[in-house]
């Protein structure tokens, strides 16, 4: 188990999670780091892969094509308009191929009997006399509509390694909170 996916004070002391440390934050390396992601929403960052590749993109480079033909480029509103989405599609298709280049599926209805929030984990919890359901995934998967957030959140950070009954602090920009955790549940994330 990564490191990434204890609590704070479950590490040994100067102990740091992966990508926390010097140089964290740049580029070299986010590009570096492990992509962990349940399989729903790599199969969602494969198929718009494929979609964009073998659809969108050929589909695309044919008009433009047809748009060049048509002779004086610089007036041409379709060739210039083609051109600018056909690079769209190429700087999303490279992000796409790397994030699944680096993509680290966890399945957590493949976890042992766990009763501790980790990665994958659907976790009820209650603040000032509020429920919600929050589900730790990858941030390739965030939706807070859906109470997806990214197992690097704030929140999801405080409930790692937390268990049913648990208290745990969330600390934010707006203050700090203190949450209840009602259930921690492994289940299949659409």
């Amino acid at each position: 188990m990564s490191k990434g996916f204890v609590r704070d004070s479950d590490r040994a002391s100067g102990e740091l999670p992966d990508g926390d440390g010097p140089g964290d934050g740049t580029p070299e390396a986010r590009s570096r780091a492990k992509n962990y992601i349940t399989p729903a929403g790599h199969a969602r960052l494969r198929d718009e892969f494929k979609r964009l590749w073998e659809l969108e993109r050929p589909e695309l480079v044919r008009t433009i094509a047809w748009a060049a033909s048509n002779g004086d480029r610089s007036e041409n509103a379709d060739y210039i308009y083609s051109k600018r989405r056909l690079r769209e599609i190429d700087r999303r298709i490279r992000f796409l191929s790397k994030r699944l280049e680096l993509a680290e599926i966890v399945d957590p209805l493949q976890r042992d009997e766990c009763d501790r929030a980790y990665f994958g984990a659907t976790v009820t919890v209650r603040s000032a006399g509020e429920t919600r359901e929050v589900a730790i995934v990858g941030v390739d998967e965030v939706d807070p509509s859906r109470g997806r957030v990214s197992w690097a959140a704030p929140i999801a950070r405080a409930l790692l390694g937390a268990r049913a009954g648990d208290a745990v602090t969330l600390r934010t920009p707006a203050g700090v909170e203190e949450l209840e955790v009602v259930d921690v549940r492994y289940v299949r994330l659409d």
